[in-house]
């Protein structure tokens, strides 16, 4: 590991950066990696960012979003900047296994490793953390980290503030998880202080949306949701057949499982669906209920308390009867 003081003397001097997330990345990962490029490039420095995939629609539209290269469609150019950086930020994932192909490029690289996290239990890839499960998004992190850990709050400009501002706004449930703070509101306070547009970035990212997103929801609304009110749970499942009449795109359904979540009393909610490769489940909870110890005992993934997520080589129809099986396992904690 490396201390802080050596940290800000390599950034002191302009050098080759990359910065990458996890795979999929959703608003906090995008927010966060193009808040710091935005950062960085003021300081003279030369980055990319690099994400192992492709990622929603509805997050192109962040400041300098052009400079993004995505690992699948451009590997060789990847390869090459990891190999020729100075500097990895690895932002919003704390596991080399969760970018993919890209993680072994990057654990042969050379450069210092920088993890700005919070998600449990980080692999000891790093070289410098800023780490912290109490943070509401890695963005959060991102802004401590340039603020006080660098003290150059003052080069928080308005494609700054805008990427940070989505980052926390996204991984926050648009403020209302339970770890969302005081001083988190002393923050976006001065992302709105510093030219983010508040109203304009919920807009974008949650009122852009297509008519076949929109369709597709009603559909998992009305055909491919259960209702457990005995473990107080609900579920969504679909199909890779259920995506085909819809051209569901990557993001498209971002965000269904909290629908299943919003019906009063449900304590925890999942969604289910089968992609080409696996089938990818994701979990949310209210109160103290562990989504997490799910996911990582029975579906091979983990996260927060309250938003977790895994996935399974098993096939569609073993993943829904496994999760349904484990409910009377956690029936008491559920019906607290």
């Amino acid at each position: 590991m490396i201390d802080l003081a050596t940290l800000k003397d390599k950034l002191a001097e302009p050098c080759q950066i990359v910065i990458t997330t996890h795979h999929k990345p959703d608003g906090d990962a995008m927010g966060s990696s193009l808040g710091l490029y935005n950062y960085l490039i003021q300081k003279g420095h030369h980055v990319k960012v690099i994400s192992p995939t492709d990622y929603p629609y509805f997050l192109q539209w962040l400041p300098n979003n052009p400079e993004v290269v995505i690992y699948t469609e451009k590997e060789e150019e990847s390869k090459k900047l990891v190999a020729e950086a100075e500097l990895i930020f690895c932002l919003d994932f704390n596991a080399l296994s969760r970018i993919n192909e890209l993680g072994e490029e990057v654990r042969k690289s050379w450069a210092i490793k920088i993890m700005i996290d919070h998600h449990l239990e980080p692999e000891d890839f790093d070289d410098y953390r800023h780490w912290s499960i109490n943070a509401s998004s890695t963005a959060e992190l991102i802004y401590d980290f340039i603020a006080n850990r660098l003290n150059d709050g003052n080069l928080i400009n308005k494609d700054v503030a805008t990427c940070l501002y989505t980052g926390i706004m996204t991984d926050s449930g648009s403020f209302r998880f339970p770890n969302v703070t005081s001083n988190l509101h002393r923050i976006v306070a001065d992302l709105i202080d510093a030219g983010a547009e508040n109203w304009r970035i919920h807009q974008q990212v949650y009122d852009n949306t297509t008519e076949n997103r929109l369709r597709f929801l009603g559909f998992c609304l009305t055909n491919r949701l259960e209702v457990f009110r005995e473990f107080n749970t609900a579920l969504i499942s679909v199909s890779k057949e259920d995506l085909k009449p819809y051209d569901v795109q990557t993001g498209d359904t971002e965000g269904i499982v909290n629908y299943a979540l919003s019906i009063s009393g449900i304590k925890l909610a999942a969604f289910i669906v089968e992609r080409s490769d696996k089938v990818k489940l994701s979990l949310r909870s209210t109160g103290t209920f562990p989504a997490n110890e799910i996911c990582k005992k029975y579906f091979n993934g983990g996260g927060h308390r309250n938003a977790a997520g895994g996935a399974s080589d098993e096939s569609f129809a073993e993943v829904v009867k496994k999760f349904k099986s484990i409910l009377p396992e956690y029936k008491n904690l559920l019906l607290q």
